[in-house]
């Protein structure tokens, strides 16, 4: 198996909403694009699958060293062989990818977060530097685009916490702001016994508001000249974005269940953002926004 094909087949198994998007890609960006989420996936997954965080730590301390041999040209993992040709055509820094290693070992240090700009911090070193990484792909002229880049990884992983709630909760992690369920009155308790009260519904359409207000600063911040090029991560928005509004219309229920999109939803909402270079999603973000 050669590393483009290990790259790809990772990204294929995983069902992520960012693999639809990477199809409409040119070849050499979609390697590019392909390679840097198996790196994400591999590193994340070994937070989710090693129960012993010591071992977790040793492995993060492995890959580490493997960033380091990437950019002295002797990459050993197959990954690592298929993000080699793509540092310098896009920009791959070693700060970055450090940055990202630096967000999965956060799993390992703390389960709860005390307040928005301490979960925002969480976010950013675990989605929104790879939203810079992924504009540096995609392709830019204005400097301002990897602000919205940022931005949208943000509302991205909070689009995820939303979504993983329960899940999370069962493996001992509740990212949601100790400050918002203290404001709502909902403790881990209600959480971890799957206790769907009022004041949990307003928590989440609270946390729905913010991430809909991230959408919202992403999208003031992209600059026109690079809307075309930086298609791939608006048809993720358009994503993402029914995606919290299928949350919303299943009433919150992501405490018994993992709600999501159909492969053929997903696809097509990528096809249309596409084919509309993202102007779909933009505006119906910008209308949203406006009613908020």
């Amino acid at each position: 198996m050669t590393p483009q094909e290990y790259c790809q087949d990772k990204a294929a198994k995983s069902g992520s909403s960012f693999y639809y998007a990477f199809l409409f890609l040119p070849p050499a960006r979609r390697q590019a694009i392909t390679a840097l989420y198996a790196f994400c996936r591999e590193v994340d997954d070994v937070v989710d699958e090693c129960t012993d965080s010591s071992l977790a730590r040793i492995k993060l301390a492995w890959w580490r060293t493997q960033v380091d041999a990437l950019f002295e040209n002797r990459a050993e993992h197959l990954v690592m062989k298929a993000l080699m040709p793509c540092l310098e055509p896009f920009d791959i820094t070693r700060e970055r990818l450090l940055a990202i290693i630096d967000g999965m070992e956060m799993d390992l240090d703390q389960t709860r977060y005390l307040d928005w700009p301490a979960l925002e911090t969480y976010c950013w070193h675990v989605a929104g530097v790879v939203g810079e990484l992924s504009a540096s792909i995609f392709g830019y002229q204005d400097a301002a685009t990897l602000q919205y880049a940022s931005k949208l990884g943000l509302a991205f992983q909070l689009t995820n916490i939303i979504r993983d709630v329960g899940d999370d909760a069962r493996r001992g992690r509740i990212y949601l702001p100790i400050s918002d369920l203290q404001k709502f009155g909902v403790r881990a308790a209600d959480i971890l016994n799957g206790n769907y009260s009022e004041q949990f519904c307003e928590l989440m359409a609270f946390e729905a508001a913010r991430a809909r207000t991230l959408y919202a600063e992403a999208i003031a911040a992209l600059p026109d000249q690079d809307q075309r090029a930086q298609r791939p991560g608006l048809m993720m928005a358009a994503i993402y974005y029914a995606l919290l509004g299928e949350i919303e219309h299943e009433q919150w229920q992501v405490l018994h269940q993992r709600i999501s999109l159909t492969p053929m939803r997903k696809f097509w909402l990528a096809w249309k953002n596409f084919v509309g270079a993202g102007s779909g999603v933009i505006r119906q973000i910008k209308r949203a926004n406006q009613t908020i």
